[in-house]
């Protein structure tokens, strides 16, 4: 592959980890950036192509940072995949605005900020990959978490708009849309069940294994395959897609 530097943001575990992996493995410079330097530095050790800055996503002075300070290290990002995100379950009527606006601040304002430094550059090179990671929350609606699925809706509107402005430069925009995949986040999701209803650790996974369509959960490395595919020179033509990695419709 062609390019130099990636930036993957929520680097240090789950999806984004997969993906810096991925990227590292074919010899390009992975910034990986997150809230938790231990964590970061774990998966930097794991490849010398992978090098971590701690960064906060919703903070537009941070992100300011970690581009000054990865660009001067390593030169202009040609990919960014903003994969920072979180999650929580609460009917609507009983979602304190404060939740709201958490889950909205990282997961579509920390994503717009992940990647406006970015467009500039890439358009005025004519080059350049931009993908996030959305969820199939973004595709359609899901009870009981009504801020998630506002986000990720966002994040694939977003996604439209950006691959809409960038059309005529030769820097694509897609979005991926997972459903459940085994990552921590998942572990979260499943301790939050078990408080809440009393189910064993095997009950609550299972109900997240059956909401699948093919009844298994995704592995991260298969989020990381279709963003191998979308940085490819196969790939120039998919613009403004939110693709589902779902197990099914």
């Amino acid at each position: 592959m062609s390019w130099n530097h990636a930036l993957v943001t929520g680097g240090s575990t789950g999806i984004g980890r997969a993906i810096a992996l991925a990227l590292a493995k074919e010899g390009i410079a992975v910034t990986i950036c997150g809230r938790r330097e231990d964590a970061l530095a774990k998966v930097a050790d794991q490849d010398a192509n992978i090098h971590a800055v701690a960064a906060d996503v919703t903070d537009e002075a941070s992100v300011a940072k970690l581009y000054e300070t990865a660009e001067a290290a390593r030169g202009p990002f040609d990919i960014v995949v903003a994969n920072a995100g979180i999650a929580s379950s609460a009917p609507a009527h009983k979602t304190s605005l404060e939740e709201w606006n958490r889950i909205i601040n990282v997961n579509l304002t920390g994503a717009f900020l992940t990647v406006r430094p970015a467009l500039k550059g890439m358009s005025d090179r004519k080059r350049g990959r931009v993908i996030f990671v959305a969820s199939v929350a973004g595709l359609r609606g899901s009870a009981y978490v009504a801020p998630y699925v506002a986000s990720k809706h966002g994040v694939v509107g977003l996604t439209r708009a950006l691959a809409a402005e960038l059309l005529k430069t030769g820097v694509t925009v897609n979005a991926i849309c997972p459903g459940y995949v085994e990552t921590e986040m998942l572990e979260q999701s499943v301790r939050r069940v078990m408080e809440k209803t009393g189910r064993s650790e095997e009950e609550a996974r299972q109900g997240f294994v059956e909401i699948n369509p093919n009844h298994r959960l995704i592995q991260p490395e298969e989020v990381a395959a279709a963003a191998m595919w979308l940085v490819s020179d196969a790939a120039i033509s998919v613009t403004g897609q939110p693709i589902a990695i779902s197990g099914g419709s």
